[in-house]
């Protein structure tokens, strides 16, 4: 069974790309642009693992991280950034996984890969 995976960034031509990729990795890709719809999608549908954006307007990635983490603990979280200064902030240690954004996929798609594999088919 294939895994559910929800993509949260506020750019559509990163949202679209995730979705692309991930969907010939075989996931099933859900689409969020903001934190707030994040939340609602997580409380609404069996999601497996999201991949969510720091900057981002009105709510950020890391009060969004700490929300969902209050709807669903065990959810795994990868934070995605083109900021690699944010890794040092303790509030995102409470993500799964850090990853700083490059049009290379590699990085993610092994995180991805490595977080559901752990957690079982």
């Amino acid at each position: 069974m294939s895994k559910n995976i929800l993509v949260v960034d506020d750019e559509e031509n990163i949202r679209l790309l995730y979705k692309e990729e991930l969907t010939e990795e075989g996931y099933n890709v859900t689409l969020a642009e903001s934190g707030f719809e994040a939340i609602d999608i997580v409380k609404e549908n069996n999601i497996d693992l999201v991949v969510l954006d720091i900057k981002m307007p009105k709510i950020d990635g890391i009060e969004t991280l700490r929300l969902l983490k209050e709807e669903r603990r065990d959810l795994p979280v990868i934070l995605c950034s083109a900021y690699g200064e944010y890794k040092q902030d303790f509030c995102t240690w409470a993500s799964d996984a850090y990853i700083v954004k490059t049009a290379d996929l590699t990085e993610l798609k092994t995180v991805i890969k490595n977080i559901t594999t752990k957690q079982g088919t």
